[in-house]
């Protein structure tokens, strides 16, 4: 019942991205709404935001993240007043934080404050046990969205699929399902 808003931050252009994040004031810049805009961390206050493609964001972002997840109050774009929110970060990526804090692509700092919990998601083609339930979940969002009803796969069927390398991980075998299920 609480707010979950999505940012991927490989996907949102890095001139935008404080202005997304962290909203604006109207009048902020050519091109803003009159009336401003909340920003994401604005919109999931009091719930979680998650900062899908972390690894992605530009340091001076980094900066100004990290002083939000300190406790700081921010401001919006063009804006004088502190904005403070009470929301639970969650960050992921696909990129080695580790390596990318040794050759300073990413702020020691906040890789430290984004690790209170760790959780590392191998790649599919060490989880092979994994893909039955994969193909099912996916079938249901399929069935669901195409008004189908496509059983699961026969167990040699599943077996050929785990038996596959899987280089594209996960999104690759949901491609594959809903191929599957097209023709």
């Amino acid at each position: 019942e609480k707010p979950f808003v999505v940012v991927n931050c490989g996907a949102m252009p890095p001139a935008l991205m404080e202005s997304e994040l962290f909203g604006y004031e109207g009048g902020a810049f050519t091109g803003a709404s009159k009336g401003g805009k909340p920003g994401m961390l604005e919109l999931a206050s009091g719930g979680t935001l998650l900062l899908d493609e972390i690894g992605e964001l530009s340091l001076p972002m980094q900066v100004k993240l990290l002083h939000v997840l300190d406790g700081q109050p921010f401001y919006r774009v063009g804006g004088t007043r502190a904005i403070a929110v009470d929301t639970r970060v969650i960050a992921a990526t696909n990129k080695p934080l580790d390596k990318m804090v040794a050759s300073g692509q990413f702020r020691e700092d906040l890789f430290y404050r984004l690790r209170v919990l760790n959780v590392d998601m191998p790649p599919l083609r060490e989880r092979k046990s994994d893909i039955p339930a994969l193909v099912s979940h996916f079938l249901r969002i399929l069935n669901e969205k195409y008004g189908t009803q496509v059983e699961m796969l026969s167990s040699a069927g599943l077996q050929r699929l785990q038996g596959y390398g899987w280089p594209g991980n996960i999104r690759e075998l949901e491609f594959f399902v809903e191929k599957r299920q097209l023709y």
